[in-house]
């Protein structure tokens, strides 16, 4: 895989975003987007919190003319919430006491000048999942943590991957001490690779690339 390197500009935008993905992961998530830009189709985002790793996503979608789709219901997951220790309580609604993190989305893709290149679609990811209709190149799954939602997103989602088109894995940790931040993620991602539809083509830390190499999922 011909490894892409965003420019210093989206790079600086991908750091001051609120988010948990570290830069080495962003680089290899970059460059994948650019190789799975190539067919032509969306690329789609599951998990948007603030836009950290929409930013990369929008760019490489800019840059081969396709669109970034990122879904997620802003109201943050199990291990955002209050009393949790990813939650960041600038992310709540002073009126009505609960996370909203569409406003830093907005903020953070409007200073990195890429509003033009993402459609935001709020809402759970199995609902929006069952609507869509067409293929995507592209499938970043980085949303809620408990195995209800990792495996709704991934049998959600993957079944859009076009053939030659690639998914994406995020926070995939193998050791059981890891269970409520990445063990799901991981029995996920050992189910796209026992269905014989999707081939490992990187690893980056926590982010698996795979491949569709077959059918189903």
């Amino acid at each position: 895989m011909t490894v892409a390197v965003p420019k210093p500009e989206i790079v600086a935008a991908f750091e001051a975003a609120k988010g948990f993905m570290p830069a080495r992961e962003g680089l290899a998530l970059y460059s994948a987007a650019v190789e799975a830009g190539v067919l032509g189709l969306p690329l789609v985002e599951v998990g948007t919190y603030c836009g950290r790793s929409t930013v990369l996503l929008a760019d490489a979608a800019r840059a081969a003319g396709v669109t970034a789709v990122t879904v997620d219901h802003h109201r943050g997951s199990e291990e955002q919430q209050p009393g949790w220790e990813y939650h960041d309580p600038e992310t709540v609604d002073p009126e009505l006491g609960v996370m909203d993190t569409l406003p830093a989305f907005r903020r953070t893709l409007h200073a990195a000048g890429l509003e033009d290149h993402v459609i935001a679609v709020v809402g759970r990811s199995p609902q929006v999942a069952r609507i869509w209709s067409s293929p995507v190149g592209f499938v970043f799954i980085d949303g809620g943590h408990t195995d209800e939602h990792a495996t709704a997103d991934y049998e959600g989602w993957a079944p859009h991957v076009a053939p030659g088109g690639l998914l994406l894995i995020h926070d995939v940790f193998p050791e059981p001490e890891d269970e409520f931040t990445g063990q799901a993620p991981y029995r996920v991602y050992l189910r796209a690779l026992a269905s014989d539809a999707f081939t490992e083509i990187s690893a980056t830390d926590s982010l698996r690339v795979l491949r569709r190499t077959g059918t189903g999922i």
